[in-house]
């Protein structure tokens, strides 16, 4: 017999009408006497049950057809996305996570001393600001270049041959787009000083709230733990911008900066982590998709993931801080007895 193609839902439907069946089946076959062959079905039983084991015999095949297809080996023809559109973004917001995290703590410590010199000047932020601009343009318009223009990509073809045209790097176009204009306002805010100098974080704010609306309906007919591991990185999403809009009411808070960078790691490195399920090695074991133990440990990894982040971060402050102090002793060497007396005044500030 020929390969059967179907879903849990239809599997379960026709189980579902065979106990209801079944008890019809008995009934009848109480009254009935001997038996015969069941045809094709390779069974025997009273006249009347033939049909019941009939029916009974495919569903046993269709269970088991089912359950091949849910169990087969992930290999990009049975999962949705491809292995690049992950691994893309998980090393620009890394890398954006690092840089956000090393700016703030030199820009909050250099302020801590109370020393003027180059680390800490005005002039040096400000040149710093143009270049994240200038990196961000770049990252979006490569991530909108790579989703449009790769084998796999939408070749700047939204409607072709009557149906949409590979709507996932639509959507992966369009949080690259609004990414690359938070990169437009650093630019214009350093170039133009009459524009507010929160609106880079309004329009980083605005950015993640896109993303994580995008990934809210991102996931429309994927397996379960698919969908599971994409919740929560539009979880992520949410939070992160959530604070970005913080950030933009309470100006200069160390602590949200910081926690933002948190954030952002995590996003980073829990697309690394739907790589390694999704698109894992020929050599490694496949996971199952539809596994709901595999949801309970994705759920503590995550949170691995997020302490990992906060571990990292620290570590970042610890060296940014040292780097300061050791540059304030070269660059002030007779003022090096004061840096105690000064760090507890700005203590007592806070």
């Amino acid at each position: 017999m020929g390969q059967v193609s179907v879903s849990w839902v239809e599997a379960e439907a026709i189980a579902s009408e065979y106990n209801a069946q079944q008890e019809a089946y008995k009934l009848k076959s109480e009254g009935d006497a001997g038996d015969r062959d069941c045809g094709d079905s390779g069974l025997t039983g009273p006249r009347s049950s033939c049909g019941g084991l009939q029916q009974l015999n495919k569903f046993w095949v269709v269970q088991v057809v089912a359950r091949g297809q849910e169990d087969e080996n992930v290999d990009g023809k049975q999962v949705t996305g491809h292995f690049k559109g992950h691994a893309l973004p998980a090393t620009f917001l890394i890398i954006l996570s690092l840089w956000w995290s090393t700016r703030n703590i030199l820009k909050y410590v250099c302020k801590k001393q109370k020393q003027t010199f180059y680390l800490g000047s005005k002039a040096l932020f400000h040149r710093l600001e143009l270049l994240e601009g200038t990196v961000l343009v770049g990252m979006a318009l490569t991530g909108m270049a790579v989703h449009q223009f790769i084998p796999e990509g939408a070749h700047l073809t939204l409607f072709k041959e009557g149906q949409w045209n590979h709507l996932l790097n639509w959507h992966h176009f369009t949080m690259y787009f609004f990414f690359g204009l938070v990169g437009v306002a650093d630019i214009l805010c350093v170039t133009i000083r009459s524009l507010p100098s929160s609106l880079p974080k309004l329009m980083l704010s605005n950015a993640l709230f896109v993303e994580a609306f995008i990934f809210h309906n991102h996931t429309h007919g994927w397996k379960m733990v698919e969908i599971f591991m994409h919740q929560l990185l539009g979880l992520v999403f949410f939070l992160t911008g959530l604070v970005a809009f913080m950030e933009f009411l309470l100006q200069n808070n160390v602590l949200l900066e910081l926690l933002r960078s948190s954030l952002t790691m995590l996003q980073g490195s829990w697309f690394f982590q739907i790589d390694s399920v999704l698109y894992s090695p020929s050599w490694a074991l496949a996971w199952k998709l539809m596994d709901s133990d595999n949801i309970m440990f994705l759920t503590i990894c995550f949170c691995w993931h997020y302490a990992v982040s906060f571990i990292i971060i620290g570590a970042n402050y610890a060296f940014v801080t040292w780097l300061v102090k050791s540059k304030l002793k070269s660059f002030f060497p007779s003022e090096v007895g004061l840096l105690k007396s000064v760090e507890q005044e700005s203590e007592e500030d806070m």
